[in-house]
């Protein structure tokens, strides 16, 4: 984990994606030329990680035990935003006592009204996750989400026009044919009590949310490039909270709707693990969740929508193995090649990646030490 010196200066520093006068291309070329913030990445990849790994086994325990409200699942995933606000007013308060902070702290109109869209539509890919995730084992569904990196690569390529290297196209060929191997031999693992049909639901949802998660991730990224002001960590975390609130809202009308609320009451007397338990499992659910989108939001800002996506295919096989410790779910040998294959891409794109950096930082060195020979 790194220092709170080099975090603190990461968030300080802020990077500028893009300015919102200029077209998308030269974006990509932007975000490959400037050098890596590490200590941030691995902050964010560190906040990726805990969520991914335990928001799907929260929220398949909720459902294991006699939980059957799929809204209030959905809802976990988003409603733990008001934690970001005690981030937020450390930086608020730092940035009142700074003179050479920049003039604005708060994210533009713009960015707001992209932030409200997209978590309208982040609300309903968690309910088909939620969904999804009713029917299928945790294993299983981590297979299907992890086919999200097809679409990312698909999407980014089209909204954020981004730049492949042979170690990005390696990456999601790897990554892909873990996911398609994985798929060979699903059905075998179906959970008791579920039928044929369910299943098949099940996965049809879940590979629909992969989808529309692929499609998200790279307009985030664009509304990122989009941004006529400096853009630093803390319009990331704005961003993040307007977001997940939208995408709150978004389920609290469909529960509303379909009487949730009440039924949580009845839900919660005949759950399995107890009713304070019941309690905890969604209070611990709604935290580690928010950890999933604060990582990828942060890895969006720090890299790009590809390597997040990489970087989520990553810890989804890990959160298979978590789930045959835990659930004793069935770990057959193609979960283990799935594996394999999926930590030998993240490998092959983080050691291109590197390569990149290094390239930048070279011509950087070259062009300040010709600069200075002329002058």
């Amino acid at each position: 984990m790194p220092s709170s010196m080099n975090i603190e200066s990461s968030l300080e520093e802020g990077t500028t994606i893009q300015n919102g006068k200029n077209k998308l291309a030269p974006t990509s070329e932007a975000n490959e030329k400037k050098p890596m913030n590490w200590p941030l990445l691995l902050l964010n990849c560190g906040f990726m990680a805990i969520g991914a790994i335990g928001g799907p086994l929260l929220s398949r325990l909720y459902f294991i035990h006699g939980g059957s409200r799929k809204w209030v699942s959905t809802m976990t995933q988003t409603v733990g935003c008001p934690i970001l606000f005690i981030p937020l007013f450390f930086l608020y308060s730092r940035h009142r006592s700074n003179p050479q902070s920049p003039p604005h702290f708060f994210i533009e109109p713009k960015l707001f009204f992209f932030s409200a869209i997209i978590g309208v539509l982040l609300g309903i890919d968690n309910f088909l996750y939620a969904l999804g995730l009713s029917y299928l084992p945790v294993s299983t569904s981590s297979m299907l989400l992890a086919t999200q990196l097809s679409f990312v690569a698909v999407f980014s390529r089209i909204i954020v026009r981004q730049k492949f290297t042979p170690f990005s196209i390696n990456s999601v060929v790897l990554m892909s044919l873990g996911s398609v191997l994985l798929g060979l031999r699903g059905d075998g693992d179906r959970p008791p009590g579920v039928t044929g049909k369910e299943y098949l639901i099940g996965f049809l949802l879940t590979l629909g949310s992969a989808a529309l998660l692929g499609f998200l991730w790279p307009c985030i990224e664009l509304c990122y490039a989009k941004a006529t002001r400096v853009l630093n960590y803390d319009a990331v975390l704005q961003f993040q909270l307007n977001l997940s609130m939208f995408a709150s809202i978004t389920c609290f009308i469909a529960m509303l709707i379909n009487k949730d609320l009440k039924a949580m009451e009845r839900e919660s007397r005949e759950y399995g693990l107890g009713q304070t338990m019941y309690v905890v499992v969604l209070v611990c659910g709604s935290v580690i969740w928010q950890f999933t989108f604060v990582g990828a939001l942060g890895l969006i800002f720090c890299v790009g929508s590809l390597f997040n996506g990489i970087f989520t295919s990553v810890l989804l096989p890990l959160t298979e193995v978590a789930a045959v410790i835990i659930y004793h779910e069935k770990f057959t040998g193609e979960k283990g090649m799935a594996l394999a294959l999926c930590l030998w891409g993240f490998t092959s794109y983080f050691y291109g990646e590197y390569q990149n950096n290094k390239k930048a930082k070279a011509a950087a060195l070259s062009l300040k030490e010709h600069d200075h020979y002329n002058y």
